[in-house]
């Protein structure tokens, strides 16, 4: 190796120091096409169907460039899913500490593989053939293979582009990702976990930093949802499909309405459910701001209503004891506003009730209309009316 670097600066490729910025920047960019399409899209959730050649690509380029196998990774996405910022949650910035997550994210992704009833519970349906057994589950022969690769096609430079492509996992996904992306960045859906989008650095990361809508439809395989969001993940997906070597199974369903208002029935119920993010973030647009302002030019300059766009719009659960305080409050010296979120958290009580029978369910959505219809709340009138006309739609779309 010594001898080869003295003979071969360059490497065989020979490449300025601008085209091996560019070949660097173009693997990097492989590796995240690894991750959020194989690991994250096709394996964790199923949104989409990579080809077979296709796939195994990607779990060698896994492989070479982090040592990681697909089970461990899949298993701990999942687990952040199934317990996502309570104590079980491998890599919660609120569990644990933003600063531990961004500069020690790495690590508590490889603590957690280390569980065997981890990988056992969350790893299922996983490759597990000949070659993830007896070759994929040594990590550092891929990673010294790349390193041989990097330094024989570009030379003394090769280990500071290996240096790169080693970091870049553990830098963007562990770091960006798990710990700012449940910081800070803004929300479009008013999930239960702190789950953010950080835009504009898509090009980087693979459209994965649409982390808010990812937690609010985890099974979509398109994680842009306005405009102006763009998810490159999305555009390969596109592109891979086009050439048959891609299938999307689903994507997050958008709201879609019957001409007029109709009577509450079991269709309404499984389109509410369906759409019940965009039912929440909707009533928060045209009837919780609408209400507040009102009582803001009502009472100008009360500072009680400086913050209560956030508290009012928030999850429940989300909200600590200080801002549960202050909305206790806020909603104690305005009726308008107490009646408009009462009706909310009623409308969330719908679809987040266990055991219980469509039959019971129609019912209920049906008489939280009627109410609603009656309340002379005009805003929440007009909501109601909306919310009958939601029709379904199909979650899976052919691309």
């Amino acid at each position: 190796m010594i001898d080869f670097l003295a003979n071969h600066i360059d490497g065989v490729l020979g490449l300025s120091l601008w085209a091996l910025a560019g070949v660097t920047f173009a693997l990097v960019q492989v590796s995240m096409a690894s991750t959020t399409l194989y690991l994250h899209r096709d394996q964790a959730h199923r949104s989409i169907d990579l080809h077979p050649a296709v796939r195994h690509f990607f779990r060698l380029w896994t492989w070479l460039t982090s040592g990681m196998n697909t089970r461990e990774w899949v298993a701990v996405h999942r687990k952040h899913h199934a317990h996502c910022e309570r104590a079980d949650d491998p890599h919660s910035p609120v569990v644990y500490g933003l600063k531990k997550i961004v500069l020690e994210g790495a690590e508590a992704y490889r603590a957690e593989t280390c569980k065997a009833e981890t990988l056992d519970k969350y790893g299922r349906g996983c490759p597990d053939d000949w070659v993830e057994r007896q070759l994929y589950r040594y990590g550092f022969i891929g990673i010294y293979t790349t390193l041989f690769i990097d330094v024989l096609l570009f030379g003394a430079l090769g280990i500071t582009v290996f240096a790169i492509q080693m970091l870049a996992m553990p830098v963007f996904a562990a770091g960006v990702i798990n710990g700012f992306g449940h910081a800070i960045g803004y929300r479009n859906f008013e999930t239960d976990d702190a789950a953010t989008n950080l835009t504009p650095i898509a090009v980087i990361i693979g459209g994965e930093e649409l982390h808010n809508n990812h937690h609010a439809f985890p099974t979509s395989a398109r994680f842009s949802m306005r405009r102006g969001e763009f998810d490159i993940g999305w555009l390969w997906i596109r592109m891979l499909s086009a050439v048959g070597l891609c299938r999307v199974i689903r994507v997050a369903p958008e709201p879609n309405f019957a001409p007029k208002p109709r009577p509450v029935d079991i269709e309404t119920l499984r389109a509410v459910l369906q759409n019940r993010m965009h039912v929440l973030r909707d009533y928060s647009r045209r009837v919780t701001l609408p209400v507040l302002q009102m009582e803001r030019r009502a009472r100008s300059g009360d500072v009680l209503l400086r913050s209560a766009k956030n508290l009012l719009a928030r999850w429940p659960g989300k909200l600590d004891d200080a801002a549960r305080e202050r909305l206790t409050r806020i909603l104690a010296t305005s009726p308008v506003l107490h009646t408009v979120h009462e009706y909310r958290r009623q409308l969330m009580a719908i679809w987040q009730q266990a055991n219980v029978s469509n039959e019971r369910l129609v019912a209920d959505l049906h008489d939280w209309c009627v109410r609603a219809e009656q309340s002379g709340v005009a805003v929440l009138e007009e909501f109601s009316a909306q919310l009958r006309g939601y029709v379904p739609q199909p979650v899976a779309v052919p691309v």
